[in-house]
Parts: C-alpha cells; structure tokens; sequence
C-alpha cells in the first residue's frame, strides 16, 4: 500500500479503540480505497491503516466528515519519514506564549496577550502587532527577561520529538516570532541544533520597546526553511515543519510535512495536517515511528 492514514489520540488516554479503527477502514473503503492491515503504534494512542487507490484529497474530505474523535492524517508512505525537523517555539515547543508572559510583569497581560491572539489568528499585521506589544515594555528591566521564562513550560512530546529525531539521523531547527533569549534556552535545554528569532533591544539593563530590523516574520520562517535544507543537502520534502500561528502558514506549507499544532482557527482552514488531540510525539507517530522507538 503506497498511503498510510495514521490514526493519533491524546497521549495515555486509550481512547483509540478498534472500534474507531474499525469506522476509518470503512470511510476508506466507503470513498473507493483498498485498505490494508493495521500496525499498531501505541496501544490505544496511535495506528497506521495502509491503503491505496485513493487521493489523499478525497481520503481527508471523507475523514473529516466522519467526525472520528481523533487526530486522522493521510500520507504518502515512502516519504513520510524526515531529515529536518523545523520548528515555531511559542504554543508549539512551549505551552504559552513568552512576550505574553514578559508583559506580566509590566501589568498589561492581558491587553498584549488580546493582540498576540488576533495577529496569531492572521487578523493583524505581524511586523506591526510585535511592534505595538514590545513598545510597551519600554523601560522594563533585563532581569525580567529570566522571570518570564520561569513561567514557561514545555508542551508534552516536545523533548522527546527532538531527541527521537536526532537520534535518527535528523537536524532540529527552532525558528520563532519570538525572541532570541528565549530561543537561546529551548536549544540548550531540549538540544536542538540551531534556533533564530527576534532580538529585543536593549541600553543600560533596560528595554527600549524596539525590537531589531528586520523582524523575523512569515516570510524569514520561509527563508530559513530554505537554507537549513540547502545546508543540510536535502530539499524541502524532507522537512516536517510544526507550529500553530498565521506566520507559520507559508513554512507549514512549503514543508514536505507541515503540521498545524493545536493551531489558530484560521490556521487549521488552511493548513492540510492538523493535529488536535495528540501532542508533539504525534509528529514522530506521522513519520512511522513506534512509540518503543522513542527516545525519552
């Protein structure tokens, strides 16, 4: 069988069941496909169903519609597995998002986070949103900078997708919206090879509300997406690409595997792959991997 479909509920949960199983065969079967065995990833977490003779086009439009509860993801494949894993970090490698959490501390959590929600949501202007939020951090101290990661936490899967990765061979790119003092300490932490975001500039221990030109945006997501594979001496069908915000739409699609991760409404429009149930070993599951081949 050429497709796979893969099968990806919430970690632990046991909430795959044959019975679910069982109605993915048939809506496969029902659209025109000839359907394979099952393999079993996770017992009652993840599964891959082989199938051919069907579009993933068609296949995906007959999975949405079947309502099935859990993450459904069609592929091809031979392909599915990637030598480039690239990366957003806030809401994707970290459960929040760490301009929001700066901004705590100057008592505008709120109204920050109110606007980091609607340019997420691709209703504002990334260059200009950033601007406006880190504008009003003007005079906060440097020292807040190291509060503010202490509030952050790593989403579930997030060490064990890199580590699975590069233990197989892979190189592991964190590229954000965000800032590089935070970047700087997911790489350390969870080992990843390289990490590029915004700097935030700062005089006598203090910010001045501006951030270094050129902003890193949707576009610079692309760019580097480029020139890691160019690096690596892959191409871009050899990444799978994560994050769940507007400027991340254009490094998701460009990916040979992009993923929407518990992403913006209008992301998950867009974006062919979404992930809604599992958490970030769903990616290592979308490229064949058996939760016993994780490294933890």
């Amino acid at each position: 069988m050429d497709l796979v479909l893969t099968l990806i509920a919430a970690p632990n949960s046991n909430a795959l069941g044959d019975d679910i199983v069982a109605r993915a065969k048939t809506v496969l079967a029902g659209a025109g496909a000839h359907v394979g065995d099952v393999s079993w990833l996770a017992a009652g977490e993840a599964c891959d169903i082989g199938f051919a003779g069907l579009s993933l086009d068609i296949a995906d439009t007959a999975l949405r519609d079947a309502g099935l509860g859990v993450d459904a993801v069609t592929q091809t494949a031979k392909t599915r597995r990637k030598k480039l894993l690239i990366a957003d970090m806030d809401s994707t490698m970290v459960t929040g998002e760490t301009l929001d959490e700066l901004a705590a501390f100057a008592g505008i959590k709120d109204h920050v986070a109110a606007i980091t929600a609607r340019a997420m949501n691709g209703e504002l202007d990334f260059e200009t949103a950033l601007d406006e939020r880190v504008g009003l951090l003007d005079g906060m101290s440097t020292d807040m900078l190291a509060e503010a990661w202490k509030e952050i936490a790593y989403t579930g899967g997030a060490k064990t997708l890199v580590a699975t990765m590069k233990a197989n061979g892979a190189y592991a790119a964190l590229v954000s919206g965000g800032f590089d003092y935070f970047t700087g300490a997911v790489r350390r932490e969870l080992g990843f090879d390289f990490d590029q975001a915004n700097v935030l500039i700062t005089q006598d221990g203090k910010l001045t509300g501006k951030v270094q030109k050129p902003v890193l945006d949707r576009q610079a997501k692309v760019d580097a997406l480029e020139k890691l594979t160019a690096e690596q001496g892959i191409g871009v069908e050899d990444a799978i690409a994560v994050g769940d915000g507007a400027n991340d739409l254009q490094m998701i699609s460009l990916a040979g595997t992009g993923v929407a991760f518990h992403a913006k409404p209008a992301v998950q429009e867009q974006a062919r792959i979404c992930i809604n149930h599992g958490d970030l070993t769903a990616l290592l599951y979308l490229q064949g991997y058996a939760k016993s081949d994780f490294v933890i």
